[in-house]
């Protein structure tokens, strides 16, 4: 549901290859200055505050996604819109996925009586075997539910929604945008006030930074060995 599948794509091995390592450098390097500037007290605070920045971009990028694409496709000639317009449906998808699944957990949480289906005074009947039964099937969909979000959000912000199916260009553009609205965001709250003033702009710039450069990498990447630019994608 996340991977670009568009048979003609342009996959550039090396790129993913430095996306990979930047993540990888980044996730220890924050994880470091976490632990060492004390902002997570243990290892499970940690892990939740990158657990709730997967959560926070993938929750970000449904904003983002219809403005840039949305940009792309009306600043496209008119006899290629109609393409482009086609294979946002794979995109879309994706992104209604994992919408609809975290839309699941919040209708799941209103509509579920607190103590379950099954009350403490009801007697074993047929019934309440059945409501049993139904609720073991609901947590079995809640258990995959809750794997498909947190995996699929973090394959999803790898691969941007799969919007290299529109168009090569888009993942980085999509994706250096992302990351300064996070950075701004990451600015005005709370989270790293107890570190040094350029710590703190380190932990805060330095991920948007390295994104921005990987993808200006990558952009050049796609201009000089497979002749894809931003100008020709919009047929200009």
């Amino acid at each position: 549901m996340a991977r670009p599948t568009r048979p003609d794509r342009v996959d550039d091995p090396a790129v993913r290859k430095v996306q990979v390592l930047r993540a990888v450098v980044g996730l220890i390097a924050v994880a470091w200055i976490t632990v060492s500037y004390r902002v997570a007290s243990d290892a499970q605070s940690l892990a939740y505050q990158r657990a709730d920045q997967i959560v926070m971009s993938a929750t970000l990028l449904p904003a983002t996604f219809p403005v840039v694409v949305g940009a792309f496709i009306l600043g496209s000639r008119p006899h290629i819109r109609a393409l482009y317009l086609r294979r946002t449906l794979k995109p879309l998808g994706s992104l209604l996925a994992l919408g609809g699944t975290v839309l699941f957990f919040v209708v799941l949480t209103s509509v579920m009586p607190e103590g379950g289906l099954i009350g403490d005074d009801e007697q074993p009947s047929p019934a309440v075997y059945a409501k049993l039964l139904v609720m073991i099937i609901i947590a079995l969909v809640a258990l995959w539910a809750i794997v498909f979000v947190f995996c699929g959000a973090a394959v999803a912000l790898v691969h941007v929604f799969r919007t290299a199916d529109i168009h090569e260009v888009l993942p980085p553009i999509i994706a250096t945008v992302l990351v300064w609205e996070l950075a701004i965001m990451d600015l005005f709250s709370h989270d790293y006030d107890s570190l040094p003033v350029p710590v703190r702009l380190a932990v805060i710039f330095g991920g948007p930074l390295s994104v921005t450069m990987v993808s200006l990498w990558e952009l050049r990447r796609l201009r000089t060995r497979h002749n894809l630019t931003l100008r020709r994608a919009l047929g200009r």
